[in-house]
C-alpha cells in the first residue's frame, strides 16, 4: 500500500509536498506523534483522508518574535488550536500547586514547552495577527472550560475559555464528526446563522441570548460569581444534559453577550469508529524529533484502543463529558488490521502494551433496551446502583482477546488500563456467565504481573461523593483474585487506585482507610491527592461545598498541608506514618483519565 503523505510541521516540509496552500493549520501544546492516541494526529490524518491539505505546528514558541506563528502563514479555511493531550494546568502543576519538572508530552520530557492557559495564548496571537482567519478551539483543556467553570489554580470561577480566548467556534469532546462539518461549512462559505447550527460547537455572541426553541437558558456568569448555589445549579443541568441521547441546546450568558453549545452529533457508529482508527498513522513521532524521545509515546506505542466513551459517571473524571456516556466500539476486523500492521513497526517486539480504552473492560457494553437508554436521565450507568439495563456480557471482549493472541507475531496482549470490576462482580458474585471467565483470563494470560482496579476509598460515606461503589465490592473482588492465584500457582498482583483529599473525605477517613485490613499485603504505589479539574463534580464541590446532585451541603479541606497530610496516610514504615515522596506522573492519552 503506498503510503500516505507525511502531514508537514515546517515550510520547508510544506515545499517539499509541493503545496501553495494550507487548508487547515493546527498549533497543539504536544509534540506531534503521528499515532491514534493522540487526537491532533488523528484530525490531521481524518481531514487528509476527507481531501484537505493539513499542517502542524507543535509546541510553538510564544516567547520569541513569534515566528513560528507566521512560518507557514495563514490557512484557507482556519486555524486549530489545543493545548495537547492533557490541560496545560494539569500538565505544569502537582496537586499542591507545585510546578512539574517534567512533561511527557515534550521531546526528552523537558518541561516549559508550553504556556500555562496554552489554547487562550495561542489563540490570541494567531486572532492579533491574522485577524480575518476563523480560530476553533479544541481538545481536553478548551472541552472542558466550554462553560462557566472553576479553575482551581486561580482560586476563581472563570467564564467560559471562548470569552477568554476570543476563538471564533470551540469544537467540544471527540473531534472528527465536527471538524469535518465545520471545514466543509467554512469551504462552502456557509453564511453565520446556519454555521451557529452545526451539532457539537460551542460559541459566544454579544448581544441579548436568544435561546433557540427546546433549549435551555442557564444563570449568567455573574450570577453564578454571586451565588454559589446558581452556579451548582448550572452544573447539575450541564452535567444532566450532556449525558443524555438527545440532549438540548445550552445558554449561558457572559457580560454583554452569551456562549451557546450545541448538542453533540451522535456517538460513532462501528463503521464510523473503523474508519477513524483505519488511518494511515505511521505509529511513530515526527521525524523532526529524531535522536529524542517523547516519554507519552513510550508509553502507549505498542497500545491499542479499541473503544470510547464511559457510562461509569466518576464525579471525579471528566470521560462522559468529554468522550460520552454512550460507547463505542470498533469492530475486530479493525482492531485486528491495527495489531497485524503493529507487527511491523520497527520497534515491536511481540508485546502489546494495553489492549484498553478509559474502562478496558466496557468494550461492546450497551443497554439491553436502547429506548430506555434514549429516555434515561441518570449520569452514570453504575452508580448509587447498576442499572438493570446494563448488558454486561464480557464474551465478546474475551473473544476479541483470543483473536488478537492469535495473531502471527504476537506474543503477549497486556490490559494496562483500568478494568471495572462492578461490571463482572455483584455483592451476591459474578454477574453472569462471562464474568469469572473474564477476571482469570485477564489476570492470568493478560496482566503484566499487576492488575489495576480504582476502589478509590475504602469509606463508604466518602465513596458517595466519589460516585464509586462500596468498598465491599473490592473486598470481594480481593477475595476472587486470591482463590484464583490458589488455584493457577501464580503470584499476579492487584493494584487498587486511591484518592485522599477529595471532598467529602476527612482525616478520620484517610486513618481508617490506613487501617483496612483488605488492604493487607497489596502494592500501594497509586495514589492521587485529588485535583479538582475543570467541569467535574468534584471540583463544583470543592468550590461550592455543595453537592450538585443533592444540593446538600459537603465537607470539603482545602488547606494544602492538610490535603498533603491526608495522602500521608497511604504510605506507613513500621507502624508510623509517612509522608509520600513519589513523584506524580503524566497519564497517558488514554489511560486513566482524571484530567
Amino acid at each position: 500500500m503506498e503510503a500516505a503523505p507525511m502531514i508537514p510541521t515546517s515550510r520547508k516540509e510544506v515545499e517539499a509536498l509541493g503545496w501553495d496552500w494550507i487548508d487547515v493549520i493546527f498549533f497543539t501544546g504536544d509534540a506531534f506523534v503521528d499515532h491514534p492516541s493522540f487526537g491532533t494526529a488523528v484530525l490531521a490524518r481524518w481531514l487528509q483522508k476527507n481531501g484537505y491539505r493539513v499542517a502542524v505546528v507543535p509546541q510553538p514558541n510564544w516567547r520569541d518574535d513569534l515566528r513560528d506563528f507566521r512560518k507557514l502563514g495563514a490557512p484557507r479555511l482556519f486555524f486549530g488550536v489545543n493545548a495537547g493531550a492533557m490541560d496545560s494546568m494539569v500538565n505544569h502543576y502537582t496537586a499542591s500547586k507545585r510546578l512539574r519538572h517534567d512533561d511527557a508530552y515534550t521531546p526528552d520530557g523537558k518541561a516549559g514547552a508550553r504556556p500555562d492557559y496554552a489554547v487562550t495564548v495561542y489563540t490570541r496571537i494567531l486572532k492579533e495577527m491574522y485577524p480575518d482567519i476563523p480560530v476553533v478551539i479544541g481538545g481536553i483543556e478548551a472541552s472542558l472550560r466550554r462553560f462557566t467553570h472553576y479553575d482551581y489554580w486561580k482560586d476563581a470561577l472563570v467564564p467560559s475559555v471562548l470569552v477568554s480566548s476570543g476563538a471564533d467556534y470551540l469544537a467540544y469532546g471527540m473531534g472528527e464528526k465536527v471538524i469535518l462539518e465545520l471545514s466543509r461549512a467554512l469551504e462552502s462559505r456557509r453564511n453565520p446563522r446556519e454555521m451557529r447550527k452545526i451539532p457539537q460547537i460551542a460559541f459566544f455572541s454579544t448581544g441579548k441570548p436568544k435561546v433557540p426553541e427546546g433549549g435551555i437558558l442557564l444563570h449568567s456568569y455573574e450570577e453564578c460569581l454571586a451565588d454559589k448555589v446558581k452556579f451548582a445549579t448550572n452544573y447539575r443541568t450541564i452535567e444532566t444534559e450532556a449525558n443524555l441521547m438527545h440532549p438540548s441546546v445550552l445558554v449561558e450568558p457572559v457580560g454583554e453577550g452569551y456562549v451557546q453549545v450545541n448538542p453533540p452529533f451522535p456517538p460513532p457508529t462501528t463503521a464510523e469508529m473503523d474508519s477513524f482508527s483505519d488511518l494511515p498513522y505511521t505509529k511513530l513521532p515526527h521525524p523532526r524529533y529524531k535522536g529524542k524521545r517523547i516519554p507519552a509515546y513510550d508509553m502507549i506505542k505498542f497500545s491499542v484502543c479499541i473503544h470510547r466513551g464511559c457510562f461509569g459517571g466518576c464525579n471525579f473524571c471528566t470521560l462522559a463529558l468529554h468522550q460520552g456516556r454512550f460507547i463505542s466500539s470498533r469492530s475486530p476486523e479493525s482492531v485486528l488490521k491495527e495489531v497485524r500492521a503493529l507487527v511491523n513497526h520497527p520497534e515491536f517486539a511481540g508485546n502489546i502494551s494495553d489492549v484498553g480504552a478509559p474502562s478496558a473492560n466496557m468494550y461492546g457494553l450497551h443497554g439491553k433496551d436502547a429506548s430506555l437508554c434514549g429516555k434515561c436521565r441518570r449520569t452514570s450507568c453504575l452508580f448509587p446502583a447498576r442499572c438493570p439495563n446494563m448488558d454486561t456480557d464480557h464474551s465478546r471482549l474475551l473473544d476479541l482477546y483470543r483473536r488478537i493472541d492469535a495473531v502471527k507475531g504476537i506474543r503477549h496482549s497486556y490490559v494496562s488500563s483500568g478494568i471495572r470490576y462492578d461490571l463482572f462482580l455483584g455483592p451476591d458474585g459474578f454477574l453472569d456467565q462471562s464474568s469469572y471467565p473474564y477476571l482469570k483470563e485477564v489476570m492470568l494470560k493478560h496482566t503484566s504481573g499487576r492488575l489495576k482496579v480504582a476502589p478509590e476509598h475504602t469509606e463508604d460515606s466518602v465513596l458517595k461523593y466519589l460516585g464509586k461503589p462500596s468498598f465491599r465490592l473490592f473486598v470481594r473482588l480481593r477475595d476472587e483474585f486470591d482463590r484464583i492465584n490458589a488455584e493457577a500457582g501464580t503470584h499476579v498482583g492487584l493494584v487498587p487506585y486511591f484518592i485522599s483529599g477529595h471532598p467529602g473525605c476527612t482525616m478520620n477517613d484517610m486513618e481508617r482507610l490506613s487501617r483496612n485490613p483488605a488492604l493487607r499485603g497489596l502494592f500501594m504505589e497509586q495514589v492521587q491527592d485529588f485535583t479538582p479539574t475543570p467541569m467535574t463534580t468534584s471540583s463544583v464541590m470543592y468550590y461550592t461545598g455543595i453537592d450538585p446532585r443533592t444540593m446538600k451541603p459537603v465537607f470539603v479541606e482545602r488547606d494544602l498541608d492538610k490535603k498533603r497530610a491526608q495522602k500521608s496516610f497511604f504510605f506507613k514504615k513500621s507502624g508510623k506514618l509517612v509522608p509520600n515522596k513519589k513523584k506524580s506522573s503524566i497519564i497517558a492519552p488514554h489511560k486513566r483519565h482524571k484530567n
